[in-house]
C-alpha cells in the first residue's frame, strides 16, 4: 500500500501537476493539505477522480485538506470523519480495515500561536486514544514543525522562529510517544539534507536550503512493514514536496 501526503499550496494552481503525479506514482491513499478551495471550487477533473473515492474538506482561499482512497483498495466508499477539534478545515480521516489514516494541516502559528498549540495538544490526545486501545493510525501531513535541528538547513536555523520553538518540538515528541514512528527519519536517521519545504525565493529549493515540515507518522505495527518513505523533491511547483511511504 502506498500512502502519500502533499501540501499543494492551492489545488487549483497545482491541478495538472497533481493529476500527472497520481498517474505516475498511483498512491493508494492521497492526503492533501492547503487546498485553498471549497469542494465546488475544486477543478472538475479532480473533483471525482476516476479511480478514487474523493473527499474535499476546504473553504475558499485558505487552509483545507483532501483525502482520497483508491477504489480497488476499498471497494465500498469509506466514511470520512473530522475530529471535534478540527477547525478551519484542517483534518479529515478515513478507516481502511483496521487502519485510520488522517490528512492533517497544523496551523503555522504566525498569526495565532496559541491556536497552533491547542491544535497540537488535541492531536496528541487523539493519538493517545489510539495508543490506549492498540489502534493502528497513520497521521499524514504538514505539521508545520521541524522536529529537530537536523530537520532545518544550517542557514535557516533560528532559535526563536515559529516551527523551531522548543515547546512545539516537545509537543511533536509527545505525539510520537503514543506509539507512532516518524517514517522518513527512522529510515534515514543521519540525512541532514532531508527537507520537504523551501521558502519560495533565492532558488532555495534548487539549492536544497529548506525545512522538514511534512510527515508520515505511523503506528509501530505498521511502520514495521514500511519498506520506503521518500521525499519526492522533483514533483510540482508547490513550496512543499510530496512524501510517499510504501507499506508491505
Amino acid at each position: 500500500m502506498k500512502i502519500a501526503t502533499w501540501n499543494v499550496n492551492g489545488v487549483r494552481a497545482r491541478s495538472a501537476q497533481l493529476s500527472e503525479w497520481l498517474l505516475r506514482d498511483r498512491p493508494d491513499v492521497v492526503c492533501l493539505q492547503e487546498i485553498k478551495a471549497s469542494p465546488d471550487q475544486v477543478p472538475e477533473a479532480l473533483r471525482e477522480l476516476e479511480d478514487y473515492w474523493c473527499y474535499w474538506h476546504g473553504a475558499k482561499g485558505y487552509s483545507g485538506v483532501g483525502l482520497h482512497v483508491r477504489r480497488d483498495l476499498c471497494p465500498a466508499r469509506p466514511m470520512c470523519l473530522h475530529p471535534a477539534f478540527d477547525f478551519e478545515n484542517r483534518m479529515a480521516t478515513v478507516e481502511i480495515g483496521n487502519i485510520t489514516i488522517a490528512s492533517v494541516y497544523v496551523p503555522n502559528g504566525g498569526k495565532d500561536f496559541p491556536a497552533k498549540m491547542r491544535f497540537l495538544e488535541s492531536l496528541e490526545q487523539y493519538a493517545a486514544g489510539f495508543d490506549a486501545r492498540n489502534g493502528e493510525l497513520v497521521l499524514c501531513g504538514d505539521l508545520n514543525i521541524a522536529r529537530t535541528e537536523i530537520d532545518v538547513h544550517p542557514r535557516e536555523r533560528k532559535p526563536n522562529a515559529i516551527g523551531q520553538l522548543p515547546e512545539e518540538r516537545a509537543l511533536l515528541e509527545r505525539i510520537l510517544s503514543h506509539g507512532l514512528v516518524d517514517a522518513c527519519r527512522e529510515l534515514d536517521p543521519s540525512n541532514d539534507r532531508l527537507f520537504t519545504w523551501w521558502a519560495p525565493w533565492r532558488n532555495l529549493r534548487q539549492r536544497n536550503i529548506g525545512w522538514r515540515l511534512d510527515y508520515v507518522l505511523a503506528s509501530r505495527s505498521l511502520f514495521d512493514r514500511v519498506v520506503s518513505c521518500k521525499v519526492l523533491t522533483e514533483v510540482g511547483t508547490s513550496d512543499h514536496a510530496p512524501v510517499l511511504a510504501v507499506i508491505d
